[in-house]
């Protein structure tokens, strides 16, 4: 048992119906101490941070803030006690500035006779923004106007705005580019160095490794194991988060590229925003990756092959001569997409696990103009099934899923319109080694059944794994293409990226 502990959770329970997210759940965080805390999706992880965060309670056990017993009342009142939270989705508040998200709840500081000190605000806001390392955003400007990555920013400075003993990082890392990376980092470092903590939630295990500490494993809602630094190994921490043996090889064992004569989707000569005369064809049966930088474009290349871009110059064709209208368009003729962004734009999260899935399948559902409710039943649960999607029935509201889970319904409703063609923007982004070993079994089967997928990717490890070809976009040019038969590497893809 640690002596000098920040902060305690001592045989944290908590339940969702019949679903015992926590049983029994002990951490202790000491001072100074970058604590991690990983596991696979739905193991209880996020239930647990959300629990030390104020944003629920649990149902039996107690918290420890300096020595004392800590009951938030909610995260206004964890914040003002020192536990501040950061989320891996989006947190900011719509339609105000950078800095009213920054100062939201304290807004309190610059009122001075009943009237708010914009300006006051505003010059306190550069100040905080300036002292992590980030001098691109203006503060004055509307948060709907910054970038996922720069509104990501924005929370961080609002959590530690207040200089909290305890922080809370919860997978915030997939949401941000190298250089946000390294600014959270660099953040995280310094409370640890001013003897705050932080509990770091990733599913990156080599960030785990790298960043961390100590670092506590959670199974099903259980806590397997808690580990030192010296205790450190990667195969032993796969173990102890998914109960059996993994070893680190779970891509694709062929070395030889097979890919079929036949274009199935094709971008010609697009132009239009950071994108500049880029042409890309998909074959059938092919595992396409694309790669880059975070501002490369390879992201705005899948929204403008599935068309929810129009480019200023150039088409998408699908197949021999079939122009892509639109997003609807596509989705009739059988192209789907998997959005980067899961919560905004790959899903309906305040509605059920049924509905998700049903969603672009409807038409087909109907009957003399009537949704059957049978056939949107028996539909979505043969999906759910078949994707092994944690629920307790599939009328269940996808915000209370885990990132995993969300994700196997994405693909579910995909799966079940059966869509020939995936693109797939970061399908494994916040997902861990269990379910991310299922998804690429799941893009191999598709390829084995002549299907094609445009695989978007910021891992590399994840595109050489995968693809049987991949081409590298910088500054939103075409500049390099590779064959997996070439033996590649990840110095070779750098290469064209920087």
């Amino acid at each position: 048992m640690k002596n000098d502990y920040l902060f305690k959770g001592e045989d944290i329970c908590k339940s969702f119906g019949s679903t015992q997210a926590l049983k029994n759940v002990t951490i202790t965080i000491s001072r100074g101490e970058i604590h991690g805390l990983i596991g696979e999706n739905g193991s209880g992880k996020s239930t647990f941070s959300s629990i030390c965060a104020g944003i629920q309670k649990a149902d039996s056990g107690k918290l420890y803030l300096d020595g004392k017993e800590y009951i938030p009342s909610g995260t206004v009142d964890a914040m003002d006690k020192g536990v501040s939270m950061v989320v891996q989705e989006q947190g900011t508040v719509g339609k105000i500035s950078a800095s009213a998200n920054i100062f939201f709840g304290k807004e309190a500081m610059f009122v001075k006779g009943g009237v708010l000190n914009v300006r006051k605000m505003n010059q306190e806001a550069s100040r905080v923004l300036n002292d992590m390392g980030i001098t691109h955003i203006d503060p004055q400007v509307m948060i709907d106007t910054l970038t996922f990555e720069d509104r990501k920013l924005i929370e961080l400075a609002r959590a530690l705005y207040t200089s909290p003993k305890l922080w809370i990082v919860d997978e915030t890392t997939t949401a941000l580019t190298v250089n946000g990376r390294d600014i959270l980092y660099s953040l995280m470092n310094r409370i640890k160095e001013e003897g705050g903590s932080v509990l770091f939630i990733s599913h990156d295990i080599d960030e785990i490794m790298n960043m961390c500490d100590a670092l506590t494993i959670l199974r099903d809602g259980v806590m397997t194991a808690t580990l030192e630094k010296s205790e450190f190994e990667e195969d032993k921490i796969k173990q102890l988060m998914i109960g059996r043996e993994m070893s680190g090889h779970y891509y694709r064992e062929d070395t030889e590229e097979s890919i079929g004569e036949e274009v199935v989707l094709e971008a010609q000569n697009i132009t239009g925003g950071v994108l500049k005369n880029v042409s890309v064809s998909l074959h059938r049966g092919e595992i396409l990756g694309v790669g880059g930088l975070s501002d490369c474009g390879m992201h705005d290349l899948g929204r403008v092959m599935f068309g929810l871009t129009k480019p200023d110059i150039g088409k998408v064709q699908k197949g021999k001569g079939e122009k892509v209208k639109n997003a609807k368009w596509a989705v009739e003729h059988g192209i789907a997409y998997i959005s980067k962004n899961r919560d905004r734009e790959a899903m309906m999260t305040l509605c059920g696990i049924k509905d998700n899935i049903c969603l672009p399948s409807l038409k087909q559902l109907a009957k003399g103009g009537f949704i059957l409710k049978k056939s949107e039943r028996n539909l979505s649960s043969k999906w759910a099934e078949n994707m092994e999607v944690k629920a307790n029935s599939v009328e269940q509201f996808c915000n209370t899923l885990s990132g995993g889970n969300k994700q196997k319904v994405v693909l579910a409703k995909w799966l079940a319109k059966g869509s020939d063609i995936m693109i797939m923007d970061c399908p494994t982004r916040g997902i861990d080694i269990g379910t991310k070993a299922s998804i690429y079994q799941l893009i191999e089967q598709l390829k084995k059944e002549g299907k094609s997928i445009l695989l978007i990717s910021e891992e590399l490890p994840e595109l050489i794994g995968m693809s049987d070809r991949i081409v590298i976009l910088k500054d939103g040019v075409l500049s390099g293409e590779f064959y997996r038969s070439e033996g590649l590497t990840e110095a070779k893809l750098i290469q064209k990226m920087i």
